[in-house]
């Protein structure tokens, strides 16, 4: 992660922080009536976030491709991820399910709290299958998975 990314994600860890204060505040003075709009607009703005970080990300990974693609010494299809994008998506998940695991428990209970779980475990396989071709092949004696044959 660049300077520039680091501040913005602690800019917007801050920012997120504040919102998650300001919804709980409202909510003990405005009473349960409101507690489903400000879960709905606190959410909406968690994804807001994650969207601008994933599309951020995802445009620089491009551009890095193309300019390897460019200069042709080495081919797209091999991974320039470092450890921390492989791992930072992980990371940054479980520290997103802090507040989503209070919110989902405290909207729905115990059943709110397995449906938010059951999201982020979903999403982090996908990822990981994403980013990982061979993660989840069964191979053959040969070493060769039933995708390569």
């Amino acid at each position: 992660m660049t300077g520039m990314d680091a501040r913005d994600a602690q800019l917007g860890d801050t920012e997120l922080k504040k919102e998650l204060a300001a919804t709980l505040h409202a909510r003990r003075d405005l009473g349960d009536d409101y507690e489903s709009a400000l879960v709905d607009s606190f959410l909406e703005k968690v994804d807001q976030r994650i969207d601008s970080v994933v599309d951020r990300r995802v445009r620089r990974q491009v551009a890095e491709q193309q300019m390897v693609v460019a200069r042709g010494s080495r081919s797209p299809d091999k991974s320039t991820d470092s450890w921390g994008e492989r791992y930072g998506f992980g990371v940054v998940s479980l520290v997103a399910a802090i507040p989503l695991s209070g919110i989902g428990g405290g909207v729905a209970e115990l059943p709110g709290l397995f449906v938010t779980w059951a999201g982020i475990v979903g999403v982090n396989v996908a990822w990981a299958l994403r980013n990982s071709p061979t993660l989840g092949r069964r191979r053959d004696g040969n070493g060769e998975s039933e995708w390569e044959k």
